[in-house]
């Protein structure tokens, strides 16, 4: 199949630009410095929600506009009269991570502060500028990262997502590396090729694969170890009768790139 891409109009408070199997959702309100708006994150859930749906998406890369990735919840509607649709929308954004079946990668430059340190707890891969700033920074405006936490402990663990949000302090990239934050610093000006490099990798992996492997992932979280270990078997006998692992496994034994069948059959089913 042939590249095919998609964007929205340039006032979109999300843009989204699609390339092959990778889909790009850029937050889109640089001025200030990508701040969520509800609206910004109805569109962005909703967003992620239909990738997720959408077998012929294999990854999904989410950067912000200019010069920050995002800074959090814009304060003027922290008291917004839809309170139980923004609360409601920001559970679904911001527990997204253990949801998703589809890779979310994130492209990180300039700022991650408050509920965008949120948003890149709950991304599967995270590559970060060097010079970027992070911060749960919402104990400075008498509030806390009650949504977010859950994701936050997931990626850094109890005591350090807790001294993280009690004291809102700012950290470069070294400590976000150190915490499990983010995966991977790169020089400012390789950021978007490395970040871009990284989703099409995994959308030109076996996309039954990676769609089984996180849904896995996401059921055990909460599992004992023999049950995980009793589902992981489970899984893992069905998968040595799919397709896609007797190409994997032949593509190793001849020394050539995989031709993924579960790929062809979404192609031919979108030719259609």
């Amino acid at each position: 199949m042939p590249e095919t891409e998609s964007g929205s109009a340039p006032s979109s408070a999300l843009l989204q630009n699609r390339v092959g199997r990778v889909l790009t959702l850029t937050l889109n309100a640089p001025a200030s410095h990508n701040r969520l708006t509800l609206s910004m994150c109805r569109e962005l859930a909703e967003a992620l929600r239909e990738a997720d749906r959408d077998t012929s998406v294999g990854a999904v890369l989410l950067k912000g506009a200019g010069a920050a990735f995002c800074t959090g919840i814009d304060a003027s509607e922290l008291l917004v009269r839809d309170a139980e649709e923004a609360a409601s929308i920001h559970e679904e954004l911001f527990t997204g991570g253990g949801r998703l079946t589809t890779p979310l990668v994130c492209q990180v430059q300039g700022a991650a502060h408050g509920e965008g340190v949120g948003l890149l707890a709950n991304a599967h891969v995270v590559l970060a500028a060097q010079g970027t700033t992070f911060g749960l920074t919402e104990i400075r405006m008498g509030s806390w990262p009650f949504v977010a936490f859950r994701a936050l402990v997931a990626a850094t663990g109890e005591r350090r997502a807790t001294e993280l949000a009690l004291t809102g302090r700012i950290f470069g990239t070294n400590e976000a590396l150190q915490y499990n934050l983010i995966h991977a610093v790169t020089p400012p000006f390789e950021l978007e090729e490395r970040a871009e490099a990284t989703a099409r990798l995994l959308a030109d992996s076996s996309g039954e694969l990676i769609r089984r492997g996180l849904d896995f992932v996401n059921r055990t979280r909460a599992m004992q170890w023999d049950e995980a270990g009793a589902l992981a078997r489970q899984i893992r006998a069905e998968w040595f009768h799919h397709p896609d692992f007797a190409e994997g496994v032949a593509a190793v034994a001849e020394r050539r790139k995989p031709d993924w069948p579960s790929l062809r059959e979404n192609a031919q089913e979108r030719e259609r």
